[in-house]
This record gives structure tokens, sequence and C-alpha cells, in this order.
């Protein structure tokens, strides 16, 4: 049994996104149809007198569930490339998702990373990023993060600076991965080294707040399944969350 049990009671509505009364540029239509190529998110566009120009609509099975400006996934993911994380050019602050985005929660994504994509992969760094942002500012709780190598922590400065910054709240941080690094004792965080699957193959970023805490738990999980192709999904079920955790922590 591995992590990968936990792709298979993922269970989305049909979802799609649509683009209401666009005037963007046809580029800006062609990178979202783009970010979701091959995913089981339709994108198409529309011109309706209820919505303003530019807007982007999220249906779930057959009805709008949640609206975004289109201005705001060309912010947040359609302008962006992974370096924009990895070097912390973006304050963890400043992470935001759309709520079209945000409300895909729970549909299996089965992403490209470099080179094969440039920006598919994205998604799922967009969400982990998101997560991260939300134990920082909730202040309490336990973060739970697999890099499959640690050192990605050490190596990667935004990632680096974003959980130094998490370690320095009241979070109980949690990094999983093969051991090759060591944080210094200024870095209080608790390291779970390994080499089994769970090690080497997960990606997973799990927030959960304390009892009486007004914010929801948050988590993503991705499998690679072959050399840089992910298969994953984002959560915030409860129940679903607290089994992940607990296999997590049993088993890792």
């Amino acid at each position: 049994m591995t992590l990968e049990r936990f792709l298979d009671v993922i269970d989305a509505p049909e979802r799609s996104l649509v683009v209401a009364n666009r005037t963007e540029p046809e580029p800006f239509q062609v990178m979202l149809e783009k970010l979701f190529a091959d995913q089981p998110i339709p994108v198409s566009e529309t011109q309706s007198e209820t919505y303003d120009e530019n807007t982007v609509l999220l249906l779930e099975n057959g009805g709008v569930v949640a609206t975004s400006p289109l201005e705001e996934l060309s912010t947040a993911i359609l302008l962006v490339n992974s370096d924009l994380f990895i070097t912390g050019a973006r304050r963890l602050e400043g992470t935001e998702v759309p709520d079209v985005l945000d409300g895909l929660s729970e549909t299996r994504f089965t992403l490209r990373g470099y080179p094969e994509s440039n920006s598919e992969k994205l998604l799922l760094i967009l969400i982990s990023r998101y997560i991260e942002k939300r134990a920082y500012v909730e202040g309490a709780g336990e973060l739970r993060s697999s890099f499959q190598h640690l050192s990605r922590v050490n190596d990667e400065r935004g990632t680096r600076r974003v959980y130094e910054r998490v370690a320095e709240t009241d979070v109980d941080v949690h990094l999983y991965g093969q051991p090759n690094w060591t944080p210094a004792p200024a870095f209080p965080v608790t390291i779970h080294g390994g080499y089994s699957f769970d090690f080497r193959m997960s990606w997973f970023v799990v927030h959960r707040p304390p009892a009486d805490s007004e914010m929801r738990p948050a988590a993503l999980l991705a499998i690679e399944l072959d050399d840089r192709r992910w298969d994953g999904f984002w959560t915030y079920d409860d129940e679903l969350i607290d089994e992940l955790v607990e296999y997590v922590q049993t088993t890792m």
C-alpha cells in the first residue's frame, strides 16, 4: 500500500471552464486552453449578457458555481513560470488562487513537468504555495510537506524562505523526503527521511489548522508515476485529509 491509493478515492463532478465575453487578445484564451489540455476540464468561450467582459466561469454539472476575472488567472498562473516560486520573486502573501481554480478541488489531474511542458505543473505549484500561505496566515496547526529530496528545501531559495517563515510561527512543520539534507538547529522543522516509494515519488502539502480554527484544512497530493509526469489533486475534505495524515504519520 502506498500514497497512490488516495488517487483512486477522488470522484469530482463533471466540470468545465468558459470564458464569457472575451475582449482580451486570442493568446489569453489559447494559454487557458493549453493549461488544461488533456485534462478532464474542457475550456470554451461564450457571449452572455449576464456577465462582464473577460469573466471566467466554472461550471459544475452544467451550472455556474464560481466566477473569476480573466485578469486574475493571468496574474496567478497564465503569465508566470515556476521560477517565480522557486526564486521567491512572488512573496508568500501575494499568492492568490482565483475562485474558478480553487473550485477544481478533487479533480484528478495528470500533468507534465519541465521540459515536457512549461505550464502544466504550474497548477500544482500554485496550489501547494497557496496551502503553505494558509498555514502561515493561520500561524498554528501542522504543515506536512514532501519534497522527494529534502535538499530541494535548501536548494530552492523561495521554498526555503517560505518554510523558514512558516516555522517562525506556531505551526508544527514536518518535511519528508530522501535524506540528503539536514537543516541547521535554527531551522525549527521536523525531518522525516526514507527511501520507500512514498518518499521517492510523492509530493504533498497538507495543512491542518487547530480544532477551534475557522480555517478549513487543505491538502495537495501528487505522485510521479513516470519521469516528470504527475498524477494528483487537492482537497478541502476534512475526512479525506485526516486519512491522508494518518497514513503519513504511520508509514513515513
